[in-house]
């Protein structure tokens, strides 16, 4: 039987996301997913969910809600308060509650998208295989929509989770005023001329006050553009299209399935969640690297997520630890 968490006040484009649509982008619909993939991950593996469970994204607030159910949760992604009734909560670490309990955010203060998941994820009805939620489609989540003030998200109720006492980790968020972004040069990277290859090599940029879950405009040098045209083609996450204007835009997750302005790059995918959570006071210098490069950070970046759904695992049987682990530790020792 399911239960719901209330929401009492929806924050700022709040909504319900799991991994995205994959596999729909040649009929025209976008991937959509989170926004911010290394956040959500955490915050599922923090609550012993599947990768692909569905939470909770918002964009700089937060929502208030209220658990009719008791659950367990983590908040992850840009730094933020939050409290849990009176208990100040920390970031990046696994808290049960229980029915009855308010949850409120302050602002975030450093990143732009935060993360809730709730254990065993948020139940609405899966379309085209997933929960994620994408608005300029109306599709999935709630209605297709951003959540609303008295929405009811089902949940299933949850009364125990294994060693919720070690679940948590330690995240460090960038603070230093010049970010590098590794990227792949992109399909059109020939046709810019040098200047325009030194000029985005080179020079600092910034992301503008345009950034949504569509894509970051940046803001900086002025790129000259192929002179060329080009027939429209699908895009990827963190593909760096050049508008005729000469700014580029990375794409996110609620990209359009195709575009025809030329692509100078893609950012990596284990560099693709720094870019997303700057503010627009640091600067981002671009470093190009072969393809072979960013296969290993992303598999580097991969494993690191891997040993940690590890680590969690073994950590039930550390102290402290529940009658039924002990037991299970107890009978372990037997069979050694």
């Amino acid at each position: 039987m399911l239960s719901s968490i209330e929401i009492l006040r929806p924050g700022l484009a709040s909504s319900i996301q799991d991994i995205g649509r994959w596999g729909y982008q040649d009929s025209g619909v976008p991937v959509s997913g989170a926004v911010d993939e290394v956040a959500f991950r955490l915050a599922n593996l923090l609550v012993d969910n599947q990768a692909n469970a569905a939470a909770i994204e918002f964009m700089i607030m937060g929502p208030d809600l209220k658990f009719n159910v008791s659950s367990f949760i983590a908040i992850t992604g840009g730094v933020c308060q939050a409290w849990l009734n009176d208990q100040l909560l920390e970031q990046n670490r696994a808290y049960q509650v229980m029915p009855g309990a308010i949850l409120k955010f302050k602002p975030i203060t450093n990143g732009r998208f935060g993360y809730l998941a709730i254990k065993g994820g948020i139940l609405t009805k899966p379309i085209l295989n997933s929960r994620s939620t994408s608005v300029r489609i109306q599709l999935g989540g709630i209605n297709g929509r951003n959540l609303q003030a008295a929405d009811q998200l089902p949940i299933k109720a949850t009364y125990q989770l294994k060693s919720l006492a070690r679940r948590k980790l330690v995240v460090n968020h960038p603070t230093e005023n010049l970010l590098t972004i590794r990227f792949v040069k992109g399909p059109q990277w020939q046709q810019f001329s040098p200047k325009a290859q030194q000029l985005f090599t080179q020079g600092h940029f910034y992301i503008s006050q345009q950034a949504d879950r569509m894509g970051y405009r940046l803001a900086g040098p002025v790129l000259p553009i192929p002179a060329q045209s080009m027939l429209s083609e699908g895009t990827v996450t963190g593909n760096i299209q050049v508008t005729r204007s000469g700014q580029p835009i990375v794409l996110l997750a609620d990209r359009q399935t195709a575009g025809g302005y030329p692509v100078i790059g893609t950012v990596c995918l284990a560099d693709l969640d720094k870019l997303i959570q700057a503010n627009n006071q640091q600067q981002l210098r671009f470093k190009p690297v072969s393809t072979t490069t960013a296969t290993l950070l992303l598999q580097k970046e991969t494993e690191k997520l891997h040993q940690l759904a590890v680590q969690f695992r073994q950590a039930r049987y550390q102290q402290p630890i529940g009658p039924q682990q002990a037991a299970g530790s107890r009978i372990a020792e037997l069979f050694k």
